[in-house]
């Protein structure tokens, strides 16, 4: 395909605008003045919409193929969550009108979502409140340890250390960072399970809790989870529970019983909300009932006329943590998730995602290895153990994927095993795009016996051949530029 700049003509416009009918003036400085003008193309409209059209159709989305990308949930996302969020009392509602009087009926409604969201929230993860205000999983993760350093602190106890395991978001590190604690990391044991062992050995007085992801980014769940809790709390810490693999416990368990004090859940993973290229997202985060103090303000409440307004003055708050109240239209959109498919329906996307892994899993643990022979929940994670041999590597088998037209899964995560391929299917793919997979996937693994050069050489049929990666990591350039004269 031609680059845009390739098919620029001299003198050729796409735009026709009317002469100036008012007194021309310059407010910039001179110094703020471009000396020559800009090098754009000159292309006519037609050429410039033909030219993004066909970029747009290179581009691969859940909308366009199977997106098996572990510990991202790449999953459909119904339409008409999207048309909800879209209605014009939504979209086109500013932040700053009045809650009440004097416009308050426009607002109203959108409060009453804030509100109603929170409670299912807490309803399905056994929590006493939530804030809809974080931003993405990273940015709930940030409120909830906060709101854990604030509680130790208004307890008088200094504690500066976070202990998180290795088969945890690797997020969760940085979030305790960023919030003034040193992380410390407890390993994985034979099964595949936080080493609770090695964690008794490592509380003490210092530590202010522990992150835990569960699942895990192994795809397991921990069946010490309660043993862990218990062991951290009677060290005086507290638990923190990373949701962002909420859809492979929805309906079945709710964290807040299993002793966890303060979780984050993604929205736009869970409750099917867009996902992927930078956004948006959402990570509300729901505490027990002795951390509701220090949720962020503002808060909605429900007054005893049945109407809704935002509170502000709550003295132990750990203040603002995003601007106005998270990004609303995830929120409604997750909304409506929930009341179309009501509690049996969020069941069964738990159901289907556990289901649909260990169908993935089943079928690949012979030609690939398997790190842990055990049921996975929403993911699986096998490794290139096997073809390494023939010095065929995840990547490889990832970029030979392209070439079968499928997005290739997470490789190289979780970090915990060499050469990782963590593929999550979700609840949304039917069995035949499943089994087209996993003949691709097996497809691969011949290949890499009997003509590994080959599969290392993919993938051949995309737009663009195999880049060399660590080239381009270390001179990249992402400009466009005219070809010279």
């Amino acid at each position: 395909m031609q680059l845009i700049y390739e098919k620029s003509f001299p003198g050729r416009r796409g735009t026709s605008l009317p002469e100036l009918d008012v007194p021309a003036g310059n407010a910039l400085p001179p110094t703020l003045l471009r000396q020559k003008p800009a090098e754009l193309p000159e292309v006519s409209e037609l050429d410039g919409v033909r030219h993004f059209v066909n970029l747009s159709r290179r581009n691969v989305s859940v909308d366009t193929c199977f997106y098996p990308l572990g510990s991202c949930t790449m999953k459909y996302n119904p339409k008409f969550h999207d048309r909800i969020a879209d209605l014009p009392g939504f979209a086109d509602l500013h932040p700053l009108l009045p809650q009440l009087r004097h416009g308050g009926a426009l607002t109203q409604g959108a409060l009453a979502v804030l509100y109603e969201t929170e409670t299912l929230l807490c309803d399905l993860l056994g929590f006493a409140a939530f804030t809809m205000q974080p931003l993405a999983g990273a940015h709930g993760e940030l409120t909830g340890v906060m709101m854990m350093a604030a509680y130790h602190k208004d307890r008088g106890e200094k504690r500066s250390v976070m202990l998180i395991p290795d088969s945890a978001h690797g997020t969760n590190p940085a979030s305790a960072a960023l919030a003034g604690f040193e992380a410390r990391t407890i390993g994985t044991d034979a099964n595949g399970n936080t080493d609770v062992e090695a964690l008794r050995r490592a509380l003490s007085k210092d530590v202010a809790g522990i992150m835990l992801t569960c699942p895990s980014t192994l795809g397991l769940f921990d069946p010490n989870i309660r043993e862990i809790c218990r062991c951290v709390h009677e060290a005086g810490g507290l638990v923190y529970g990373d949701g962002a693999n909420f859809n492979a416990l929805l309906g079945r368990v709710r964290p807040g019983d299993l002793g966890v004090d303060v979780a984050h859940v993604n929205l736009h993973k869970t409750f099917a909300t867009p996902h992927g290229g930078g956004g948006p997202g959402a990570g509300p985060v729901g505490v027990c009932e002795k951390l509701v103090p220090y949720l962020p303000t503002s808060r909605v409440m429900k007054r005893a006329d049945g109407s809704y307004v935002l509170e502000y003055q709550f003295p132990k708050t750990i203040g603002y943590i995003a601007p106005f109240y998270g990004n609303f239209g995830v929120i409604v959109k997750a909304y409506a998730y929930m009341l179309t498919l009501g509690r049996d329906g969020l069941r069964r996307v738990s159901d289907a995602a556990v289901l649909n892994a260990n169908y993935l899993r089943a079928h690949l643990r012979q030609a690939y290895h398997e790190p842990f022979d055990r049921p996975c929940m929403h993911e699986c994670v096998l490794s290139a153990k096997h073809q390494i041999k023939q010095g065929v590597h995840a990547l490889d088998i990832a970029k030979a994927l392209l070439d079968a037209g499928f997005h290739p899964p997470t490789i190289y995560f979780p970090l915990v095993v060499p050469e990782a391929i963590m593929i999550e299917p979700t609840e949304t793919e039917s069995k035949q795009t499943l089994d087209a997979f996993i003949q691709a996937m097996l497809d691969i693994a011949r290949l890499a016996e009997t003509d590994p050069a080959r599969v290392k050489a993919a993938p051949r049929t995309t737009p663009v051949a195999r880049l060399d990666e660590t080239r381009a990591a270390r001179s990249l350039d992402l400009a466009s530029r005219p070809a010279a004269p």
